[in-house]
């Protein structure tokens, strides 16, 4: 059996939520890709194509995501998990977390 989707949970907190319309949660299922994973690098990607609704300096930087945004795959931080180059699994839960709070 073919599987032609990639399904994962997406969430967003500490005020990133804001850059995506309020919403906090997503279930997404992405396009599976013959010759190659998909890597959180190409989620990023996919993201600010897809769900990012505004100021995307503020969630993107070069080819990661902005420094303090806590990026946590299954509730573990991505620093231990190879960052953008985690190659994603089925119903893995992505969070990305603000740490920065404006004064």
């Amino acid at each position: 059996m073919s599987v032609d989707t990639l399904p994962i949970s997406i969430g967003f907190g500490g005020g990133a939520e804001l850059l995506f319309g309020n919403k906090k949660n997503f279930a997404i299922s992405l396009p599976v890709q013959e010759i190659t994973k998909w890597q959180i690098s190409d989620l990023l990607k996919w993201i600010q194509d897809n769900l990012l609704k505004e100021r995307p300096e503020l969630f993107i930087q070069d080819n990661s995501v902005r420094p303090g945004i806590l990026v946590l795959i299954n509730d573990v931080d991505w620093e231990l998990m190879d960052t953008i180059n985690y190659v994603i699994q089925p119903n893995d839960e992505i969070v990305f977390i603000s740490t920065l709070h404006g004064g």
